[in-house]
């Protein structure tokens, strides 16, 4: 059959794969991961594939609906997210308009916690697949293809006769190195100049090693939605066999990003791969999340391994904060951790989010303290975003503190961060001054300023990644989002 995989148009540059999805400061853009891996499925099965990324693209809709009348798709799976939700269904509905016979399914975060009233949105929404959906839609081309009956494909919600059917869930993917390598889907439809991320040297690839997180985050949304608290990891030798890939396809790249949930789960298994990197003689750079939890060794050899930059969930310098967010983490600790780093060589982007029910103006100065302590290299600043599937989103709006149930409102009109979160110690709006002011005091300090100089012109191949950051970031320093 013919499938269309579509991360449709909304604003330019919107990144709707992370795990807070908006137009970003930064100018991030993230890969459509997700939709790439169930392309690559379809591929195998001998399907004609065409995945679009609008956003990267800059495609608009008269652009796409062209796209779409060229290829005549029989299915197409539409990616979406909380914040863009309604626009995401306005555009399944005009493209169902001029291609009636076309079944429309929806997939993605918003959906997997709200698969009925993503449905009740609009009736040119056939379906809508919960969770990790690669398998899941491969069924669903089958059971269209051989018209059966879709009440035998785990994972789906669907419509039937003017009701909303559920199936049972489909168990998590346990092997996943039966999954294609979504490198050969990377290299088939998409460019790596389309992407940014400032904490990797440019272009970049993104890559997984696992999926989900052992960790109870309480407002983390992949793990709540898509890929479960279970740890699932690829083989080593596959990872391998991916990255060897790498300068085939993409001859340009400087530099991979690891964008497991979390990359240093098993300590065991990480020292490990860094091992068989380093064995295989791969020369770029990467990147990876994780916790500031890592140990000294650990670090060391993912250094040795090419590990250049670590993008670590802080979060925030208060214990009752921490302890809400069963975050498990102490500043005490988070120091120790950042001091490792910094003597292994390793960069650090920090990330710092402020709001929730114990939240108060002194807990965020705490953090705000703690981020110009440790010896970080980036920050980031966020208001407390928060999306129907997780626990801090339950929490929030049993306790009346969210000012709005119109997904609309998580953005600005330019597409930025907008928290909807206001509890009776600080609104949303003194949330995101709070960031703003953050982010300049961190930023805009003489010694910083001067670190990050002569970091740069001591290594030439980070000038195009600053100044690409640098381009898209200035100017949110200077003014205040609210």
């Amino acid at each position: 059959m013919r499938v269309l995989l579509l991360n449709p148009p909304y604003h330019r540059h919107y990144s709707r794969s992370q795990r807070s999805p908006a137009v970003t400061k930064s100018g991030t853009l993230y890969y459509p991961l997700w939709l790439a891996y169930a392309a690559g499925i379809l591929i195998r099965d001998r399907h004609d594939v065409l995945l679009l990324d609008a956003p990267a693209e800059d495609l608009d809709f008269d652009i796409v609906a062209a796209r779409v009348r060229s290829f005549q798709p029989q299915i197409i799976v539409v990616d979406t997210s909380t914040p863009s939700v309604h626009n995401d269904v306005g555009v399944v509905r005009r493209l169902k308009e001029q291609n009636p016979e076309m079944f429309c399914v929806m997939v993605g975060t918003h959906v997997s916690a709200l698969p009925e009233e993503t449905l009740a949105m609009s009736d040119a929404v056939d379906a809508v697949v919960r969770r990790e959906y690669d398998y899941t839609v491969r069924e669903l081309t089958q059971a269209l293809s051989e018209n059966r009956s879709l009440a035998q494909v785990p994972g789906l919600t669907y419509r039937q006769n003017g009701e909303f059917l559920s199936t049972p869930d489909r168990p998590l993917i346990e092997d996943l190195d039966e999954l294609p390598h979504v490198i050969d889907v990377f290299g088939r439809f998409l460019k790596s100049e389309w992407y940014f991320n400032p904490n990797a040297l440019y272009p970049q690839l993104t890559l997984i090693t696992s999926r989900g997180c052992p960790h109870q985050c309480s407002f983390c949304l992949f793990p709540q939605t898509m890929t479960g608290r279970r740890y699932r990891a690829r083989s080593i030798g596959d990872v391998i066999t991916e990255l060897e890939k790498v300068r085939e396809i993409f001859p340009n790249v400087k530099a991979v990003f690891f964008e497991d949930d979390t990359f240093v789960v098993d300590r065991k298994r990480t020292r490990e791969l860094c091992q068989a990197i380093i064995d295989s003689k791969f020369k770029l750079s990467w990147t990876a999340n994780c916790r500031p939890d890592v140990d000294f060794e650990t670090l060391q050899i993912m250094k040795r391994a090419g590990c250049r930059t670590l993008c670590v969930g802080f979060e925030s310098a208060a214990d009752p904060v921490l302890k809400a967010w069963k975050k498990h983490s102490t500043p005490e600790r988070m120091l120790q951790f950042a001091q490792d780093a910094h003597q292994a060589g390793i960069y650090l982007h920090g990330c710092f989010l402020v709001g929730g029910v114990e939240e108060t103006p002194e807990t965020m100065e705490e953090t705000l303290d703690l981020a110009k302590r440790l010896p970080l290299d980036t920050a980031q600043f966020y208001p407390m975003m928060v999306y129907p599937g997780t626990e801090e989103y339950r929490r929030l709006d049993d306790l009346g503190y969210l000012r709005s149930q119109d997904y609309r409102q998580w953005l600005t009109p330019e597409g930025l961060h907008a928290s909807i979160v206001d509890t009776p110690q600080i609104s949303g709006d003194d949330l995101t001054r709070f960031c703003d002011r953050a982010r300049r005091e961190f930023y805009l300090r003489p010694g910083y300023l001067a670190k990050t100089f002569l970091r740069t012109a001591s290594h030439p191949k980070q000038i195009s990644r600053t100044v690409k950051a640098f381009r898209t970031f200035a100017h949110h320093l200077t003014k205040s989002s609210v």
